[in-house]
């Protein structure tokens, strides 16, 4: 006769299990699992509340009777458990493996089974050809030098032993070794048995979008080259919660993901929206904030002696590479042929560097990868001098084309032929409006990346010539494509070809360009236009084009109708419809149902509603337990408004607590917000060690404010380095600080240097401050230079519409005055911006 299944004893369920013909792998688990209960002070039913899981799967999986419990059943009772989640799970697919278990694969395939290259690392060398008849070619990986990113990445691993799931985003330049640290860092992982998934077909987005929610424990999701994921314009914000979702659901866990992004891209998704500016990459931005590691551009001193100890042991790669580039440490790009990439652009024929720089001006201005060889042909022309121009034989294209597909030692070519995957998608009728365009005809390029990234920081001045733009509007098709490029051409104040792109982005499909059509015909006062042309974007599925519709008609005064098309929008997802609806309640004096809306938008991450609430609210011990809600959610900013709060009652020291809190959670604004109530009340002294505190965890602000007061008291030198810090942190006006003190030392091009930065981070009156001063100074031509940089390089300003009202040609000269028209969809065309 049987002894009864449960027993407190330890080693109770491994004589059930052996009686049972269980292998020792379940044996161990089912012994560890029950030791992890008797220690615990829970019973089953406690057991499966805190962990999520249902009483019969608690039950099944400590019982020697059942067969092996899932993973994702191990993983939730690890927790609670406080065991080990890595060593369990090993455990379990151990004894999966034993039992002959069909377990659920999700996407990707184990580590060990990938080759390097076919995640995009780098190539470093020449193709090594392997003996034997059909054998193929392999690359060889020079030796790895661990640098602190390394060893970062490492710690990261680590806590994956420990069953937390990471995200890590590594942020580099192109060609610093983003992706090879990526490589390296996951095999401790491949001798544990875990996979890698690389989402990439029919297009990254789509894969990602569709796998996310299959991915398996003790999987890496790879990320490689993140702005096609997260910065996808239809799909980024989805991809972003998703991968939110899996890495906090700890059932699913541990997973790793990592990617790398260029830093200009990290720059795009994190910077704040401008007031009443939408928020594209509100998902992304939470994703990134704390995820981010940089990748130095170069060795240091400490990593070129390691580098220089691999080449003494054999190491030719590096050893070849140390040759050229060990005086700037730029190692990483040697090796992936960046210098004589550049080598070739700036040694090209003048033929051949005008479709470089056609190609590097196109990826710049927001062209995709693929450029066809018809418009780079037609584009490159005005790059040409009229001497050069007079010169070109009948077959200059197919010349220049030939050299440039040239690979440089063996590895990359300035501009190869490439052939776009083909997109796979279900025969079905597409809803969206701005749906892709068929793939350019004819032969297509891309550009290497590192000539791509030259140009963004060397052309970033420069406006493309007349040629490029008419080979644009006669040669592309995609809508993303020209929409790009009709923002691009505004911000640079070539008016009419804003309009041109415009109108022609909208009869390709986009349904963003038509939301930019509408939000001229606003500004000019036609709200019937703007109104048909949102309708008409959202009557394709654009969802973002409903959510203008709804603002704008609450803007009107609309009320009833923009509460529909906001209620239609939220339930699609968006929170910031939710927020408006709250807003919308609170009007109608539904105080309940806005705080019930407030409360599911900061369920999904988003508590300005809860905030904005409080501020419209006269009551101060309701706005205190609305604020809690939202600080519950997370709320950094609800934990400062908090703290205001209790400093007004009187609460200091509850004040610089809950300041401290909001600290904890990723913001000193608090801090500094305080700070800046206690100066104002006259408590200096407080006030300066708040300021120093917030300035210690980062505060842009805070540093600020410190640099202003050095300067007062004459420390020159110490407010310089306090404003460097506060640049450091994202202070747009610190770097307009630095700008004067470069001016004043006399390096005018530094000064415009950094108030082109400062614009690009949020400040765009910055370069122009400048060329007011240098006016007022006496220095007409310093000021007219950077007048004209400034409008090349995109920063726009009101200025601009009183000097040249009509816009600028493409080389800087005011264009004639013409009439904008109307859009009309396609079969009711008149050519649009005719003189």
């Amino acid at each position: 006769m049987n002894t009864v299944e449960h027993t407190t004893a330890p080693g109770g369920e491994h004589v059930h299990d052996e009686q049972n013909g269980h292998k020792p792998a379940l044996i161990e688990l089912r012994r560890r699992l029950a030791d992890g209960l008797a220690r615990s002070p829970l019973n089953q039913t406690l057991l499966a509340r805190q962990a999520k899981l249902g009483r019969t799967t608690v039950s099944e999986a400590l019982s020697p009777r059942k067969p092996v419990p899932s993973a994702e059943t191990v993983a939730a009772l690890a927790g609670p458990l406080k065991l080990p989640v890595q060593e369990l799970l090993d455990l379990q697919r151990t004894a999966a493996e034993e039992s002959g278990t069909v377990t659920t694969v999700g996407p990707g395939r184990l580590i060990g089974e990938w080759e390097p290259h076919d995640l995009e690392v780098h190539p470093a060398g020449p193709r090594q050809t392997a003996s034997g008849a059909g054998a193929s070619g392999t690359r060889a990986l020079p030796g790895y030098v661990l640098r602190e990113h390394d060893r970062v990445l490492a710690e990261a691993v680590r806590d994956m032993a420990a069953g937390r799931s990471r995200i890590v985003i590594l942020v580099g330049t192109s060609s610093t070794g983003k992706t090879r640290a990526c490589w390296e860092a996951v095999q401790p992982l491949a001798e544990k048995g875990w996979r890698l998934w690389h989402p990439f077909d029919p297009t990254r987005a789509e894969a990602a979008l569709e796998d996310l929610r299959r991915v398996q424990p003790c999987t890496v999701v790879w990320l490689n080259e993140a702005q096609h994921y997260l910065g996808d314009r239809a799909a980024g914000e989805r991809i972003a919660a998703a991968v939110h979702h899996l890495l906090v659901s700890p059932e699913r866990g541990p997973v790793q993901v990592l990617g790398t992004l260029w830093p200009e891209y990290v720059h795009q998704y994190t910077a704040l929206p401008a007031p009443n500016e939408e928020d594209p990459h509100s998902r992304v931005r939470e994703l990134l904030s704390g995820h981010t590691l940089t990748v130095p551009d170069a060795f240091d001193a400490t990593a070129l002696a390691a580098a220089t100890a691999l080449a003494k042991d054999g190491d030719h790669l590096l050893s070849d590479a140390l040759t050229r580039a060990s005086s700037d440490g730029r190692i990483t790009q040697d090796l992936a042929g960046a210098p004589e990439l550049l080598n070739r652009y700036q040694h090209a024929s003048p033929a051949a560097r005008a479709l470089l720089e056609a190609a590097m001006d196109a990826r710049r201005l927001g062209i995709g990868l693929h450029l066809s060889q018809a418009f780079l042909i037609d584009a490159a022309t005005d790059y040409l001098n009229d001497t050069d121009y007079d010169q070109l034989a009948d077959d200059w294209a197919e010349q220049a084309f030939a050299t440039l597909a040239q690979p440089v030692h063996g590895k990359q070519a300035p501009l190869r032929r490439t052939t776009p995957r083909a997109t796979r998608r279900p025969p079905i009728p597409s809803l969206r409006a701005d749906t892709p365009a068929s793939p350019p005809a004819g032969p297509v390029f891309r550009l290497a990346d590192y000539l791509e990234q030259h140009g963004r920081s060397t052309r970033s001045r420069l406006c493309p010539p007349a040629s490029f733009w008419h080979a644009a509007h006669t040669r592309l098709t995609q809508p993303d494509d020209l929409y790009n490029l009709c923002i691009a051409a505004g911000r640079r104040h070539r008016l009419q070809w804003a309009h041109l792109f415009s109108h022609r982005a909208a009869d390709h499909g986009s349904a963003d360009a038509l939301r930019f059509l509408a939000n001229q015909c606003k500004r000019d006062g036609d709200g019937d236009g703007a109104e048909r042309l949102l309708r008409q974007a959202a009557d394709g599925g654009n969802v973002d084009a409903l959510h203008d519709l709804a603002v704008m008609l609450q803007e009107a005064g609309d009320w009833e109708g923009a509460q529909p098309l906001l209620q239609q929008v939220a339930d699609g997802g968006n929170v910031d419809a939710l927020s408006r609806l709250a807003l919308l309640r609170e009007r109608a004096g539904d105080r309940e149902g806005a705080e019930n809306l407030a409360q599911e938008a900061a369920a999904h991450g988003e508590t300005g509603a809860l905030i904005l609430l409080v501020s419209v609210r006269k009551d101060p011990g309701r706005a205190e337990h609305l604020l809690r809600q939202a600080a519950d959610h997370g709320s950094a900013s609800a934990l400062s408004h908090l703290a205001l709060l209790r400093e007004a009652a009187g609460d200091k020291e509850g004040a610089e607590i809950l300041s401290q809190k909001a600290t904890d959670h990723g913001s000193a604004d608090g801090l500094y917000s305080l700070a800046l109530r206690r100066d104002t009340a006259g408590d200096q002294e407080r006030a300066e060690h708040l300021f120093r505190q917030a300035a210690d965890h980062g505060s842009s602000g805070a540093l600020y404010h410190l640099a202003v007061r050095q300067d007062e008291v004459g420390d020159k030198e110490g407010a310089e380095r306090l404003f460097q810090q506060a640049a450091d942190h994202g202070d747009a006006a610190a770097l307009f600080q630095l700008a004067l003190t470069r001016e004043a030392a006399g390096d005018p091009e530094g000064a415009e240097t950094l108030a082109l930065k400062a614009a690009d981070q949020g400040y765009p009156e910055a370069p122009y401050r400048l060329v007011m001063m240098r006016e007022e100074a006496g220095n007409q031509e310093g000021a007219q230079r950077l007048l004209r940089q400034s409008v090349d390089h995109g920063v726009t300003e009101e200025i601009l519409e009183t000097l040249w009202p009509h816009g600028l040609e493409p080389d800087g000269t005011p264009t004639p005055p013409w009439e904008r028209s109307s859009y009309a969809p396609l079969d009711q065309h008149v050519s649009p911006g005719t003189p």
